[in-house]
């Protein structure tokens, strides 16, 4: 649904600020901006290549995202990015926080699996550190399904197929990184 705002909103402008001011830490990194993406089978490995780009963190489906599609329980969404950060630099652990990602999320870096959530609407923290290579540069990958109104998970008045008084589903990244 377009609003009468959407003509007026920056495109491809997220905010760099710390999410929670409150709670600033020192060593901080926004991972906010273009990932790469694709969709993909449900089943199929991850992308070798990927055919598009994302705009984190919106949903998929928003016109913000700059892809602006549904997608269906039989897919799944593929992020990537690279980020700076190495093990000696570090002195302590490595925490990846994601502000929220419907709805089941697995998280790879340099091809480790460090983690899985399920949930549309709670942050979650993953310890990456031991994933870290000895390169100044790590890849994240991030796989992200979403049953939407075809399985048990709470979906509000999300659906695939919005009408009445249901909306257009959220699907993958929707909060900051």
């Amino acid at each position: 649904m377009r609003t009468r705002w959407a003509d007026q909103a920056p495109a491809g402008h997220v905010l760099p600020e710390y999410p929670r001011p409150q709670m600033v830490r020192a060593g901080w990194q926004n991972l906010n901006g273009k990932w790469d993406f694709a969709i993909r089978p449900l089943g199929d490995p991850a992308p070798a290549a990927y055919d598009s780009k994302i705009l984190v963190p919106f949903p998929v489906e928003s016109l913000m995202s700059g892809v602006q599609r549904t997608v269906t329980p039989e897919e799944a969404a593929w992020y990537s990015c690279s980020f700076q950060a190495t093990k000696a630099a570090l002195g302590g652990r490595l925490l990846l926080h994601f502000g929220a990602v419907d709805w089941d999320a697995t998280v790879f870096v340099n091809g480790q699996e460090v983690g899985r959530h399920q949930g549309g609407f709670d942050p979650f923290t993953l310890d990456i550190t031991d994933a870290l290579s000895n390169s100044p540069k790590q890849k994240l990958v991030v796989k992200v399904t979403d049953p939407t109104d075809h399985s048990f998970q709470p979906n509000g008045k999300q659906t695939l197929e919005p009408g009445g008084i249901v909306y257009t589903a959220v699907t993958g990244i929707w909060q900051t990184v």
